[in-house]
């Protein structure tokens, strides 16, 4: 199978089959306190196919070359979380000079990519699956894109609810989570298809 052909299947198995949010349950926090408009999902989603892509490249070295002939492994969860802390640092100066409105509607979920424990959490398993490092982008690319997808298509349902009657017992979050569990099952439905 050539690359490209790996490539696209790759992304397409991380973010419909094992994606990030609905079947792992890793980066909750900006998944429910950004979901609630489109646009402002859609930023916050570039910007994580960002973090999770660049740390991801940064990391693989620094873990393949530096920490690994060291023996110094077990300091990889540190060493990530500055990376990535330094990554969230260089994105929200660059959205703030290229983006402000955007800047603005993110508001304090921005920061909060440095500790989404969904950036993290690629970084650490491809390292622990000793993925080579076209394998460690592949997992990357496709676990952000599926970040995005997930947080859209909560967005879109949290626009929707907004507009019907609820129940008052479950008005605010318990709606939210019960969509959430909802969408979770339904990309369950996807574990049976195999690429």
């Amino acid at each position: 199978m050539n690359y490209l052909a790996a490539f696209i299947l790759g992304i397409i198995n991380y973010a419909l089959i094992d994606n990030v949010v609905l079947s792992r349950f890793l980066g909750l926090c900006p998944f429910l306190g950004v979901s609630k408009k489109t646009n402002t999902a859609v930023g916050m989603g570039a910007s994580v196919i960002a973090v999770i892509t660049i740390s991801s490249a940064v990391t693989y070295p620094i873990n393949r070359f530096i920490l690994i002939p060291l023996d110094l492994v077990y300091m990889r969860t540190i060493v990530y979380i500055l990376i990535i802390a330094a990554l969230v640092q260089a994105v929200e100066i660059i959205m703030k000079r290229k983006l402000p409105a955007l800047y603005k509607a993110l508001g304090v979920y921005l920061p909060l990519i440095t500790t989404n424990c969904a950036v993290l959490g690629v970084a650490i398993d491809s390292a622990q699956k000793g993925f080579g490092f076209f394998d460690t982008m592949v997992f990357s690319v496709g676990t952000a894109v599926g970040f995005l997808v997930s947080i859209v298509l909560m967005s879109g349902v949290r626009e929707r609810i907004q507009y019907n009657k609820i129940p008052k017992a479950f008005q605010g979050m318990p709606i939210v989570l019960l969509a959430a569990g909802l969408m979770a099952i339904a990309f369950f439905g996807f574990k049976g298809v195999s690429f």
